[in-house]
């Protein structure tokens, strides 16, 4: 059984057992004539919301108001710049980063959510900030969260961590084949059975 063309979907029910990829989610919304920008999260669960209510928009909580107008593309940077709500990860705030640290940097996601949750605060206190994060490498079988919504990582991760003579390439081969087929949730998660498909 493979995924159904969404124009075959009647409810919500239906549409959350499959895998879809964002964009295929934005353009579902613009097909439904529904906002489509937002989470991957907030796309699914409106699209679910409209099957279900003939159409409906799901009224969704809004985020506050950023205040800041401090221009991040733009703005020479330096350890006394303070972090606003609307820090903004480019190339500018990336190659400052880089002049600090050196090119070993990398924007993962848990400085990114630091610096999103401490506005107030330096670039100076983010790169002592990234620095301590980095620092938890050295522990021994230590390894970053993965966010809820990348499954694609943490499938490879798992089935890396299970298949320890297999390479990326036949992750992502079980990956594609995996997402095809329904699941609680449109979730994909690794499983040994993967290796039959």
């Amino acid at each position: 059984m493979s995924r159904p063309d969404f124009k075959d979907l009647k409810t919500g029910a239906e549409f959350s057992q499959w895998y879809w990829l964002k964009e295929e989610m934005a353009a579902i919304c613009r097909s439904m004539s529904l906002p489509y920008n937002g989470s991957k999260f907030e796309l699914r669960d409106r699209i679910i919301y409209a099957l279900d209510n003939s159409g409906a928009l799901l009224n969704s909580t809004s985020k506050p108001k950023k205040t800041s107008r401090f221009n991040w593309a733009n703005a020479i940077l330096t350890l006394d710049t303070v972090i606003t709500d609307n820090v903004s990860f480019g190339p500018n705030f990336r190659n400052f980063m880089k002049s600090q640290i050196g090119k070993r940097f990398v924007c993962h996601g848990d400085f990114m959510d630091w610096v999103r949750s401490n506005s107030g605060k330096t670039l100076s206190d983010a790169v002592l900030k990234w620095q301590e994060l980095e620092d938890r490498k050295s522990i021994k079988g230590f390894k970053r969260d993965i966010a809820e919504h990348n499954m694609l990582s943490q499938y490879v991760r798992d089935f890396l961590r299970d298949n320890k003579d297999m390479a990326l390439r036949d992750a992502l081969r079980c990956w594609k084949l995996r997402r095809e087929l329904p699941a609680e949730n449109g979730s994909v998660v690794y499983s040994p059975s993967d290796l039959r498909l």
